[in-house]
């Protein structure tokens, strides 16, 4: 009865989840509705009222996520490429990317498709080489795409993220001058203002600090939440030991910006109603600055709600404020339920605010001084190792209750599991509460004295290298963060994943539990492609890398997978290219204490039991132009199945293959395309007679393009094709009586006979 918005919040969570799985508004409900409202005003607790609101979330819900503008710009839009000119407003800050275009997402106003003009209200992501800022007014000349989903499984799902917003097509303005800003902050002067508020902020915490670009992104990201501008490679130790919650604006910050605004208050002396007044509003503009991000506005509804208590004399309880602040964000936005942000947000403080108090009663019992013997009996010693005991006790249960909290959506969303994160929080969260103090410092003193401001800068750039040293020790811990695949896979002992890296290549091979990668793809791709997925795979270490050839395009990542992942073994093509990404692999070696192995036409590789690899090319004294000339060519045999790896050989090295004599016959193969265009020959495929092949192409170069006659001719052979420019990722596992082939993008599969 005390806490009414706990029921609340899970009638309206069940109307939610119901409404996303069966969308519709119907007349039973709606009498439902009614019904529970005219109950509600006899009864002030009835289980009508549940009803009442689990009825209207549905209604609501249902009504944002059925017929939406996004889907009606979708239909005219269509399933392909189509040129547009759109004119609308930025509604969300544009992210910077390295290729120098600028990510956004822009609600339209009018749009022009194939002559036909059109008023709509519907959101698109925007990809523009320009320089707008949230609430400019644009006017765009580009090409209407639909969002692609992942190719490769681990992949981040863009689609969907951007689905839960309402935003269901790609703008491309391919160039600087096809887009023009017709008026600058015609709209969302509040987001206006706490950008320019941000840029503000980030310039002055970044005094002095130029030339230390780690500290920079560590003291924006927990003082403003500016995630986006920090490197991953910084970000992943925080992940690994459970700390990334430090650049998340949440309760610890907006607990600190409140309390320097109390004692503000204090010092100028306003009664305790008028500064409640002023406090609350700033604090939610606080969480404007920051990005409006789920967790800053739970921090602030929560201390508007506890703050709030004050003008009626009474104590505001934790857990009803927690799930008011769920409510009331359900209800601007039902979508933000299947954000991990949000969930990750109030499970959190949901847990802490229901164990960590438990825990801590248990906790004080050991260190507590014997509850016998009289306090003015302890000595000081007693009483100083009593007060640490009990911070500790407190700051272990925090700790221990969040992660608690924490730990399912982790392992569902991360695939991660953080035990040492239980020491990280206790040993990094007191430091990074200093960083965060001494930023709003640096902030208050810059308008007064920017030497000042300055002074505290380089204060916080100790604390700083403190909190970035420490994470990274802890992330460093054996045991102390272990990737883990989903309960809900059942992989095959021996299995093969051919993943989609564009022009390029990379393989995971897992046999005898053991895993080996061919290839390693680009550099570029490398976070959200082949790093993902072996994350997802639950694999925190590689046995053995084979590198087919020195491409950028398929041993770009190889220097990161050193890094990474460990390997205890690399295979090279023994051929110099004197490739710059070759360079750069030798050098990560170097720091590894790694010495890679070349394998030549004769060498094999055993990966187990009845699992080995053959060597067919090159030869050791092949004289090649460039790297396709001559790369590694492996025929993988399991048991009595051969898998032929052709990597981007081209015509000239399939022909030296028929001339050697090797018994090229594989059940499968596997191949790139050749800079040449020349590949797949008919003798050759005569000779290998695949039932299946597995081969990348793009259109762009033409060369990387399969084409029309060639797949004429592989349909004519009776051999199924998986073109990943259609498939993405192919995953083949292999069972007891067969094989099997499934593509990850369409599903499609293949079914051997009996092995």
């Amino acid at each position: 009865m005390r806490q009414p918005f706990v029921g609340l919040v899970l009638a309206a969570v069940i109307g939610i989840v119901a409404a996303d799985y069966f969308p519709a508004i119907n007349g039973p409900l709606l009498f439902i509705a009614i019904l529970g409202a005219v109950s509600g005003l006899h009864w002030s607790y009835a289980p009508l009222v549940f009803a009442l609101v689990g009825a209207t979330f549905f209604a609501l819900h249902s009504a944002r996520v059925t017929s939406t503008p996004a889907d009606a710009l979708a239909e005219t839009a269509g399933g392909l490429a189509r040129p547009a000119s759109v004119t609308g407003i930025v509604t969300t800050e544009p992210k910077v990317e390295a290729t120098g275009n600028a990510s956004f997402l822009m609600r339209m106003h009018r749009s022009k498709i194939a002559g036909q003009n059109f008023e709509t209200n519907a959101t698109v992501f925007v990809r523009w080489r320009g320089r707008p800022n949230v609430g400019d007014e644009l006017a765009l000349f580009g090409t209407f795409q639909p969002i692609e989903p992942p190719r490769n499984p681990g992949e981040f799902d863009m689609r969907a993220y951007l689905a839960r917003r309402d935003v269901k097509n790609l703008f491309i303005v391919r160039y600087p001058e096809n887009g023009r800003i017709l008026a600058p902050g015609s709209g969302f002067s509040v987001l206006r203002a706490a950008a320019r508020s941000r840029e503000w902020m980030q310039r002055i915490l970044s005094r002095d600090l130029q030339d230390s670009p780690d500290v920079v992104g560590l003291i924006c990201g927990t003082a403003l939440g500016l995630r986006h501008q920090t490197r991953d490679d910084i970000e992943e130790p925080f992940q690994q030991t459970g700390t990334l919650h430090l650049f998340a604006v949440a309760g610890l910050h907006v607990g600190i910006v409140a309390r320097l605004l109390w004692s503000l208050a204090m010092v100028l002396r306003l009664p305790r109603k008028p500064a409640t007044a002023l406090i609350i509003p700033l604090l939610f503009f606080y969480a404007a600055i920051t990005g409006l991000h789920t967790a800053s506005v739970r921090a602030a509804v929560m201390s508007a709600l506890l703050l709030g208590g004050i003008f009626f004399d009474r104590k505001v309880l934790a857990l009803n404020s927690l799930a008011a602040a769920a409510f009331l964000i359900l209800l601007f936005d039902s979508n933000q339920l299947f954000t991990s942000g949000f969930q990750l947000s109030f499970a959190v403080v949901g847990a802490i605010i229901l164990l960590a108090d438990p825990m801590f009663v248990r906790f004080e019992r050991i260190v507590a001084p014997d509850p016998f013997l009289p306090p003015p009996l302890l000595n000081r010693m007693r009483r100083i190792y009593a007060a640490m005991g009990r911070g500790l006790a407190r700051g272990l249960s925090v700790s221990l209750a969040a992660w608690i909290g924490s730990l399912a959506l982790i392992y569902w969303y991360f695939y991660l599991i953080t035990p040492v994160s239980l020491l990280a929080n206790l040993v990094v969260v007191p430091i990074a509460y200093f960083v965060l103090a001494l930023a709003m410092l640096s902030l208050i003193a810059a308008p007064i004295s920017s030497g000042l401001s300055i002074v505290f800068n380089n204060a916080n750039w100790l604390t700083s290298r403190a909190v970035l040293y420490l994470v990274n020790f802890f992330a460093l811990l054996p045991g102390g963060h272990v990737y883990l695949p989903r309960f809900t896979e059942r992989p095959a002992p021996i299995m093969i994943t051919v993943l989609d890296e564009g022009t390029g290549a990379a393989a995971h091979v897992r046999a005898n539990n053991y895993d080996w990668l061919i290839d390693c793809g680009g550099q570029r791709n490398y976070e959200h492609t082949l790093k993902s997925f072996l994350h997802s795979k639950g694999i925190n270490r590689i046995e053995g890398i084979l590198l087919t050839h020195g491409d950028a395009q398929h041993i770009g990542g190889a220097a990161d997978i050193v890094a990474d992942f460990a390997p205890h073994e690399i295979y090279d093509n023994p051929l110099d290219v004197r490739s710059a990404v070759q360079h750069r692999l030798s050098e990560a070696l170097q720091v590894a204490r790694i010495k890679p192995r070349h394998l030549v036409r004769g060498d094999s590789l055993f990966f187990g039991d009845d699992v080995h690899a053959d060597i067919l090319y090159p030869t050791p004294d092949l004289k090649i132009t460039a790297a396709d000339d001559a790369p590694l060519i492996v025929q993988l045999v399991i048991e009595n199945v051969r898998v032929l790896f052709e990597s981007d050989a081209g015509a000239n090295a399939e022909a030296a293959l028929l001339e050697a004599g090797d018994n090229l016959h594989s059940d499968i193969l596997i191949k790139g395309q050749h800079h040449s265009g020349g590949s797949g020959t008919a003798q050759f495929l005569e000779a290998v007679k695949p039932k299946v092949i597995i081969a990348t192409s793009r259109p762009s170069p033409v060369a990387e393009q399969i084409t029309e006659e060639w797949t004429k001719e592989i349909a004519e052979r009776g051999i199924k094709l998986f073109r990943q420019d259609q498939t993405g990722a192919v995953e083949i596992q292999f069972g007891d009586e067969e094989w099997r082939t499934r593509a990850y993008r369409t599903g499609e599969t293949f079914r051997s006979s009996s092995r």
